[in-house]
């Protein structure tokens, strides 16, 4: 196990002069926290003897219900309650499916680049991951169906694809719906899983939700929700919405793990869906976050430099930026912070070392101001960088920030002629 890209920076990006383009942090502020907390504090008063004590391993049977309301509005008509497992975050929902399905060795298909909390899990699990390419329309049919078959020529064990359809993260890109039609048909062809990650679905800018790929299949599709980011992180509630036979194997490895999911937030989540218009807050936060999208992106176009390039998102929290060539996000960001600014370095979203020429730009968290600022001072880190590499033209500048950090070069093999004489 390593550290992630992500949780390296927070103790950087706590500090108040640094404009943080980090972190995926939702606008809690945004919600109606008298309301909540009046909620809460009744569900403790009025109900603690069942808030306050442990629940059932496959979470609260009222927050299922609710669950599959919520998942209705993208097409998901179909689900029970009884299919529905309650997780602490999606991301106990990504470990307990991984720690159900993977053995060591065994193959994940995942797009390039991928989210960094399921790369986390997936290294745990002793995991190869095999990235498929994706472009501005999501992943690519033709790149996963060549990976399948490659996979395959090698005796590779290949148990699910990994994507995240709406709104990326970190690409910020959604899955056309030909492409959806394109992926499942790959999927039916080759007995192919699908664990379908969708925390953004609801938080699109543009139209609404799109039809998730579980609803076009019950039992090929294991979907992932969240509360994260339409309610509150700091309540630590999601699903996974899975056939029965794997319902059981979920349940059990979460009473193995934690027990059971925390019995105040479930009854908190519920009880919000229940008496709070859940609904109108969510196009609240879609409000709140196209602005911030918007500042983004005309911060962009206005100040980066030419040669650089993004993604333009349609919802939820992401920008994915490529650098101007030859430029490294990860060695660039020792910079950035002396300029006080944040983001998160592309190479955290790929197992196999690549995006060294990208970075993930986050606009959910800060004002619009604090976002054309944190822009206006990664430009002017980006144009300092290519000065540098127009001065050093052909000097290995990768090795020269490592000098000048004090850290001792890298030295490769040297060529020499036949006298012996080292060739600079």
């Amino acid at each position: 196990m390593k550290s992630s890209e992500i949780r390296a920076l927070f103790s950087v990006v706590s500090r108040p002069e640094v404009v943080s383009l980090a972190g995926g942090m939702p606008a809690v502020s945004a919600l109606p926290l008298d309301a909540v907390g009046s909620m809460i504090g009744e569900l403790v008063s009025g109900m603690g003897a069942q808030t306050l004590q442990y629940g059932s391993g496959q979470g609260d049977p009222r927050l299922r219900e609710r669950i599959c309301d919520v998942m209705a509005l993208e097409g998901i008509t179909d689900a029970s309650p009884s299919e529905v497992v309650v997780t602490v975050g999606s991301q106990q929902g990504l470990d307990l499916v991984t720690r159900v399905f993977i053995d060591p060795g065994d193959v994940i298909l995942a797009e390039a680049p991928s989210y960094v909390g399921a790369l986390g899990v997936f290294q745990a699990a002793q995991a190869q991951v095999r990235h498929v390419a994706m472009d501005d329309d999501g992943l690519i049919p033709e790149a996963l169906e060549q990976a399948v078959l490659e996979c395959r020529a090698r005796g590779d064990r290949v148990k699910f694809l990994y994507t995240v359809p709406n709104f990326h993260n970190p690409a910020g890109v959604t899955l056309s719906e030909a492409r959806r039609e394109a992926v499942m048909a790959i999927a039916e062809q080759y007995d192919l899983l699908i664990i379908e990650d969708n925390p953004y679905g609801l938080l699109g800018f543009e139209r609404e939700p799109m039809r998730a790929l579980r609803a076009r299949d019950d039992e090929r599709v294991i979907y992932l929700g969240s509360f994260s980011k339409t309610f509150s992180p700091g309540l630590r509630v999601g699903w996974v919405l899975a056939p029965l036979a794997v319902r059981e194997k979920l349940v059990l490895a979460t009473e193995a793990q934690v027990l059971c999911p925390p019995s105040l937030t479930q009854y908190a989540v519920a009880r919000y869906l229940d008496t709070q218009p859940w609904r109108e807050q969510i196009k609240v936060f879609t409000e709140l976050y196209r602005e911030r999208r918007d500042a983004t992106l005309e911060s962009l176009s206005a100040l980066m430099p030419a040669g650089t390039t993004w993604t333009r998102p349609e919802g939820g929290f992401y920008v994915w930026l490529k650098l101007p060539h030859g430029l490294d996000a990860k060695l660039m960001q020792p910079r950035a912070v002396a300029a006080h600014v944040a983001y998160v370095p592309g190479i955290g979203f790929y197992a196999d070392g690549g995006g060294t020429e990208h970075m993930r730009l986050s606009y959910c968290y800060p004002e619009p101001d604090q976002i054309r600022e944190g822009v206006r001072r990664l430009a002017r880190v980006i144009e300092a960088e290519l000065d540098l590499h127009s001065t050093f033209d052909g000097v290995d500048t990768g090795t020269f920030r490592a000098v000048r950090a004090g850290a001792p070069p890298v030295i490769g093999p040297s060529n020499s002629d036949q006298s012996g004489d080292r060739q600079p």
